[in-house]
């Protein structure tokens, strides 16, 4: 509450999560250890089910009450690794594929979401709620999912590591689905070492999600090894320059000064910067809309296929992306039509799914200018091990191809920054203190070599420490278990 009533993070605690604690403590103190994340508490994302006393809304009114039949895979990976679910974070409603018209970090069951580095702050989306909760330290890390930008965007922003895993390294079981081609579940935390001890408790095979059968290996790596001071060295990172968007309202300027002076440092820990290696699918993937035709296609079959067939308890009977919009449309308090749902309104005219002819035409098209033509290509022409990008601009080929990429703090806006508001008028997007970040780029599955290098780059800067938030909390554990101990002495 000390916080949460300004930032509107966290939408729901698990009543359940202090009994939890202590039976983990009852078996750490019998010498029985789960592993590394044993007792350690994790806020996970607002469209990932538990069967457990809270709910799985995706932020939105039309599922609430509505129960899953079972913990979601991710869910289930963690309470096996010995953490505490502490509770449920807010989200841009459904991931933000809703509305056209809309802010970063809303939905009509928690609110609006802000960032803590300057009032009023664009969380960015739609993992928004996460982000916060995560940089702020209100659990030690955060679960966020990701379809274009959902991890990497807020992380961005919120002066965090984020990683996006490659599609099935980590499952989608009973996550609230945009998209079966692109949607990811992964990390949010304050740093590389801690993203990657989460990711190793929630990455493998599920037999609830057959992508997580293309993984290469049959055991997860150690991505906590993978934490090495020299992974740099002898690296070849490219840039793609043409991927970095110079605005012509100057506000990516200290974002590409920053980037820049990163790749200084790169090249001081022994990488090999390779300039210019860019995307030559780049203008075509931005001027078409190919990737909207596919994630509007998985949406209409994915949503009720993936999740709302699945669920045991449905008391609004909502069962298609039609019911969704009637219901949104004609229940007051999701905001309609200030906030339109112009998203599904184009994927349910779109006219077919994602077994048509038409949506295979287009995903096979996004796959070649993302791949061949982007990511992939760049890696092999240019005889590369990873890309580098200012993570602003970082997501959107990854997204199309089902590539991994993990953001790193790499800065802040200067105290002169001019402020600028969200096309909704009700956030403040650029301005000054806001973090920024950097992202490393890879072939898919390759998150052990991206976690080496981001956590040698991170060591180098340790920019993290340098932005501090606006708002943060001050109570300790310590404080609350003694108020509580004080209590039950009078």
């Amino acid at each position: 509450m000390e916080v949460n009533e300004t930032l509107h993070v966290v939408t729901q605690l698990n009543p359940d999560a202090l009994s939890i604690a202590k039976e983990l403590d009852a078996q750490r103190a019998q010498g029985e250890i789960l592993g590394p994340l044993h007792g350690i508490p994790i806020l996970i994302k607002n469209n990932i089910a538990t069967a457990d006393k809270m709910d799985n809304t995706a932020g939105s009114y039309a599922l609430s009450g509505a129960k899953a039949p079972r913990d979601s895979t991710m869910a289930a990976k963690l309470r096996q690794a010995g953490a505490i679910l502490l509770g449920k974070t807010n989200l841009s409603q459904w991931a933000n594929y809703r509305s056209f018209n809309t802010s970063n970090g809303w939905s009509a069951l928690g609110g609006q979401t802000q960032g803590a580095y300057y009032p009023g702050q664009d969380p960015s989306g739609s993992s928004s709620g996460s982000g916060v909760a995560s940089s702020i330290g209100l659990a030690l890390a955060c679960l966020g999912t990701e379809t274009d930008g959902s991890i990497l965007s807020p992380s961005d922003v919120n002066n965090l590591v984020g990683i996006k895993p490659t599609v099935g390294l980590t499952s989608r079981d009973l996550v609230v689905p945009i998209s079966e081609h692109q949607d990811t579940v992964g990390p949010m935390a304050r740093t590389v070492l801690d993203a990657a001890y989460i990711l190793s408790a929630i990455a493998g095979k599920s037999s609830y999600d057959n992508y997580t059968d293309a993984i290469p290996f049959d055991s997860i790596p150690n991505y906590v090894a993978a934490c090495s001071f020299s992974a740099l060295r002898g690296k070849r990172i490219g840039v793609p320059r043409n991927v970095i968007d110079l605005s012509s309202d100057n506000s990516s300027a200290p974002i590409v000064a920053a980037f820049d002076d990163a790749l200084n440092i790169l090249r001081s820990a022994g990488a090999i910067i390779v300039e210019n290696t860019n995307f030559t699918g780049y203008q075509a993937a931005i001027e078409n809309p190919f990737s909207s035709v596919v994630l509007e296609a998985d949406f209409i079959s994915d949503l009720p296929k993936e999740y709302l067939s699945q669920l045991s308890s449905n008391p609004n009977k909502i069962y298609s992306v039609a019911d969704l919009r009637n219901f949104t449309q004609s229940f007051s308090l999701e905001d309609f039509p200030e906030r339109d749902t112009m998203i599904w309104d184009e994927a349910i005219e779109l006219g077919f799914d994602n077994t048509s002819p038409e949506f295979w035409s287009n995903y096979t098209l996004n796959r070649y200018l993302a791949g061949p033509l982007g990511v992939t290509g760049a890696l092999t022409n240019y005889s590369l091990d990873a890309l580098v990008l200012p993570t602003g601009f970082a997501s959107h080929f990854p997204a199309l191809i089902g590539s991994p990429a993990i953001s790193v703090p790499l800065g802040s806006y200067p105290a002169n920054t001019e402020v600028i508001t969200n096309s909704f008028g009700n956030l403040n997007v650029t301005a000054p203190n806001i973090p920024f970040g950097i992202s490393f780029l890879g072939a898919h599955f390759s998150e052990e070599l991206l976690i080496g290098l981001a956590y040698a780059f991170e060591q180098r800067t340790l920019v993290r420490n340098t932005i501090i938030p606006y708002i943060q909390p001050t109570t300790e554990l310590v404080d609350i278990i003694n108020a509580r101990k004080n209590r039950v002495r009078e």
